[in-house]
Order: C-alpha cells, then structure tokens, then sequence
C-alpha cells in the first residue's frame, strides 16, 4: 500500500538542487548579461527626404548589433528566457527553427555559453547565413518544405535530450516589452531631441511577430499616440489572418522575404496590438532596398525592403493631407547576405520578379511627393 491509501500525512519532500548545475546556470546567465552591456545601442539614421513636407524618416538599425541583425535582441532574450527557466542545459544541444537571421545569433550566444546549436532551415536560406552560423560553431540541419521545420525541431531535441527555442512561440513573452533597454524604448530615447519626438507611426515586419507586439505593447503601455503598422510580404499568411482574424489562416509556400512571413500564424504574433497591415510585393520590398541604398549609401535585407516600401507609404499619406510629423522603420539586418538574391538581376529574373515599376514609383514619389502604387 501507498502512504495515501495508509493515511500517511507526513511530509513528502523531494530536493532536486544541483549546486554544479547552479554554478553553471549563473555563469551562463553572466555571460549573457555581460553581452548586453558591452553592446551600445543601436543608432537611428534619417532618410532623406525633402525638408518642404516638414515629415522625418528614420531607420533604426539594427545590423550594428555583434551579429548583424535585429535578431540579436531576440536571441540574448530566449537566452535568457531558456535559462531562467531551467529549459537550457549544460552539453545539451539548442535546437531553432529559423530562415537565418535568429540562427546566426543565437549560435552566437551558445558558443557564448558553451552548449551546441542546431539551426532548421529551408534548404534556400541563403548562403551567407549558413556561412556564419558555421561561423559562431553552428550546425546548419536543411528541410525541403519551410512547413516542417516546426516538427523537425521538436524531434531533433526530443532525440538529443536538447532544448528546442521555438522563437514563434516565445519571442514575445520573451522580451520586456515595459522597457528594460526594449527596442522600443530605445527608439523613442533617441527620438527625444528631434523635432518630432513622438512618431505618428512605426513601421515593423513580422517574422515571429515579437518586434511588433513589444513596440505595441509598450506604446500602449506608454501611452502615446503612435499608431503600429506590420508590413507582410507575399507567402505570408499574416495579413490575411489579421484582415479576417482568423487564427488558422495559413500559406502554403514559403516567403522569399528570409527572416519575415510566415506560412501559419504564429502564437507570438499578436494581432490586437497593432493598428494597420500592409501586404507589399516582394519586388516592390526589392526596389525599396535599393532605393535605400541610393539615398544612404547602405545595402540591406529584404525585410528592410518591405517595412521601408510601407513607411514611404504612410509618409505618401501624410503629404498628401498636408500633416507632418515623423516615421520609424527598421533596418534588420545587412544586403551583404543577400547579393545573390535581392541585389542579384539574374535571381530576379529566375523569380520572375519586375522591380521597374515599383522603382518608379519611389523615384517619382521622392522627387515630386506623388504616390502611385
């Protein structure tokens, strides 16, 4: 007989304290930490635009941070978060599924603590970002279908003993969206001397969907008047999914946008949050990049494009009714990854992709302030 079928009401105690693990977990937890405090903050560059419409445009770029993207934010946040939890474990290998960019730091930051990492990807990812995923001591792990990377995860850590990430899930309850240094928060630090402080609209895209809900979560939070827009690429099942708030809505190919886009909704994305959506064609996210390289002197990745094409939008609109103010987007990560693809003709040609009207557009909206899309 068991003490409960006995009437056995003593207590029952179970102590699973492991002082090296402990030792090991703080360490760990340390050298995050200790990351986050040699970094400076990332800048916010103007792009130009003609001082009569009294509108500012910025970028904030993140392809400054040590591994060169706005994912190195996400990545130190789940490090943290897979510690505190107890989820992360000496030896045992971190398992991802990503298109690149959150793969690239967070095996960045398992080197920094000493565990393996396995990154999923589709089998197009980029030559660049398999170089540095190698690079930081990452192993690259293939699928042919974008589709499978979920499940292919979830085995590969239930087979090693590993810790699957999932940054679709947890990205946005990893981050403090009240602040703490946030991307948000840095943004409107930076913004606190220019001539419009507080801008009229973000501008984010969504590959988790965690940038997007902490920016709104904290403008909320904040109080301010700043409206969130998400800007989707084609294959992305978010805008339809926002447009008809349907959770199950889904893609059935994968974004040629790496890093935004998504064929289910994912958990962290946070539909309620934000305030306007836009779907933008991937040549349009295209011209963009290099309309920006023209204007700035920097190369960037196509999910710069996409948010780029929606803030020049909006700023469209807002020349029009005669209103000023400023605009904030995002630059994600550097075009040196992509010069076989977005900076490529011949991979547009192979794409199928036209970028010659939507360069127009830019070109005559930028010079005359008239928007045609």
């Amino acid at each position: 007989m068991d003490g409960e079928a006995r009437g056995i009401i003593g207590t029952i105690d179970v102590d699973r304290s492991d002082h090296g693990y402990r030792e090991w977990l703080k360490e760990a937890v340390r050298k995050v930490q200790a990351d986050a405090q040699r970094s400076a903050d990332t800048h916010l560059l103007s792009f130009p635009l003609p001082e009569r419409w009294g509108i500012d445009l910025y970028l904030k770029d993140e392809s400054t941070h040590p591994t060169g993207s706005l994912k190195h934010r996400l990545a130190r946040s789940l490090f943290l978060y897979g510690l505190c939890n107890g989820w992360i474990r000496p030896d045992k290998p971190v398992i991802e599924a990503s298109s690149g960019s959150t793969a690239v730091s967070e095996a960045y930051f398992a080197k920094l603590i000493g565990v393996p990492f396995i990154a999923v990807m589709p089998r197009t990812t980029s030559r660049e970002k398999c170089r540095l995923i190698e690079f930081h001591g990452g192993r690259c792990h293939f699928v042919d279908d974008p589709r499978t990377m979920y499940e292919e995860s979830a085995v590969l850590a239930a087979e090693s003993g590993g810790h699957y990430m999932d940054q679709f899930t947890y990205a946005e309850r990893a981050t403090d969206w009240r602040g703490n240094n946030n991307i948000a928060e840095s943004i409107y630090q930076q913004l606190r001397l220019e001539r419009y402080p507080e801008p009229a609209w973000v501008v984010a895209t969504a590959g988790t969907g965690g940038t997007s809900a902490t920016i709104a979560r904290y403008v909320h939070y904040m109080q301010y008047d700043t409206r969130v827009c998400v800007a989707d690429p084609e294959n992305s099942c978010f805008f339809d999914g926002w447009v008809h708030r349907d959770a199950h809505a889904f893609s059935d190919r994968g974004s040629r946008i790496e890093g935004i886009g998504r064929p289910r909704m994912e958990p962290s994305f946070v539909p309620g949050a934000i305030d306007r959506m836009m779907k933008v064609p991937d040549a349009a996210s295209v011209a963009a990049v290099r309309a920006l390289e023209r204007a700035i002197g920097r190369k960037a990745g196509g999910s710069t494009g996409t948010g780029l094409w929606s803030a020049l939008r909006i700023v469209a609109e807002m020349v029009a009714a005669g209103r000023t103010g400023s605009v904030v987007t995002l630059l994600c990560d550097p075009g040196e990854r992509y010069l076989d693809k977005y900076y490529s003709d011949v991979w547009l040609e192979e794409q199928g992709l036209d970028i010659e009207p939507h360069v127009k557009t830019l070109d005559v909206f930028l010079a005359t302030g008239d928007w045609t899309d």
